[in-house]
């Protein structure tokens, strides 16, 4: 297998994407470059003299926490995923597929140009109104998009989804010191580490994001994943997409947004704002259980918060899922 990345030759390269038929015999790359800092894939921005794109390479590990086994199959989720949505609803939504390489496990892409992510919101610690009913509008066509019989159950990323949001968090040891993050958090954690009742809920939806469901969801739909360029938002890294339960995508966005703004009314003016069917009191329970992991699990997030804010956004964590 062929492994590319920032440091690959430039002419390796080439003769790759010639080989492929992606770029012309004649056209010349120029350069490569990061788009910016993949989580679980490599991701390059490839700039030829007549255009540009983008490549993204799985690995048998996520990228940024390499220690981490991840399955190499997450870029076939990703095509699959894809091309089930690209539809005229949601086209202006997605980047387009230019190519797709099953034996490198690799994906070609629109390049998407000078946008950035949404993750501003936590510094922002605001969303604006038509930014939101964008996000969730976008999210009802997905969940409402006709599945097809060959998807795949993507078991092998949800069982490493489900130890990090699930079961890792709440573990007393799990070999993640969170003092290191913020002096404090170690001890403001235990309380919900030790929360019997509290677990046995998260068990309970653990379970459900493990078993099949009748609804394509994203599987990662967070501000990382939301970029936005003039007033346009497109969806990006589908690798956790699988047919399962929309209030888990609607609980993950929701969490986000409070996290950002410390404002739990955000939970229902997204579930206002969604045209189809869900359980409004399992997506409160999902957004409580990503809002706890985000603050004591391992993907932490660039939320600068004072200790006392956490308390409170842990706090209202646990309302939430035992409500």
């Amino acid at each position: 297998m062929n492994y590319f990345d920032i440091k690959t030759p430039v002419d390796q390269l080439q003769e790759y994407l010639v080989s492929n038929q992606w770029i012309k015999a004649e056209d010349q790359v120029l350069f490569v470059d990061k788009p910016g800092e993949g989580n679980m894939n490599v991701v390059l921005r490839i700039k030829t003299d007549t255009r540009s794109f983008i490549l993204k390479q799985s690995r048998p590990f996520v990228q940024k926490y390499q220690e981490i086994e991840a399955p190499l199959d997450r870029i076939a989720v990703e095509h699959q995923f894809y091309q089930a949505i690209q539809k005229e609803v949601l086209s202006k939504n997605l980047p387009a597929i230019l190519g797709y390489d099953a034996t490198e496990h690799l994906l070609i892409l629109e390049d998407l140009g000078d946008c950035q992510d949404l993750t501003s919101l936590y510094s922002s610690r605001k969303i604006a109104k038509n930014t939101l009913e964008q996000l969730t509008s976008i999210l009802s066509s997905i969940h409402k998009s006709k599945v097809p019989k060959s998807f795949p159950d993507n078991m092998a990323m949800r069982q490493l989804n489900h130890q990090h949001i699930f079961v890792l968090p709440f573990l007393e040891t799990n070999g993640f010191e969170l003092n290191d993050i913020q002096e404090g958090l170690q001890e403001l954690s235990m309380p919900f580490k030790q929360d019997t009742a509290l677990k046995a809920v998260i068990n309970d939806v653990g379970n459900t994001y493990l078993s099949s469901g009748n609804t394509l969801i994203h599987g990662d739909y967070y501000p990382g994943s939301w970029m936005t360029k003039a007033k346009n938002i497109y969806v990006i890294d589908p690798e956790f997409g699988f047919v399962g339960f929309a209030e888990f995508d609607l609980g993950v966005m929701a969490a986000h947004i409070i996290m950002a703004t410390a404002d739990e009314s955000y939970l229902n003016s997204i579930f206002s704002y969604y045209t189809e069917t869900a359980d409004k009191k399992l997506m409160i329970q999902v957004a409580g259980i990503e809002i706890i992991r985000r603050i004591i699990g391992i993907a932490q997030l660039p939320l600068e918060r004072a200790l006392t804010e956490k308390k409170y956004l842990l706090e209202l964590a646990r309302k939430m899922i035992l409500s």
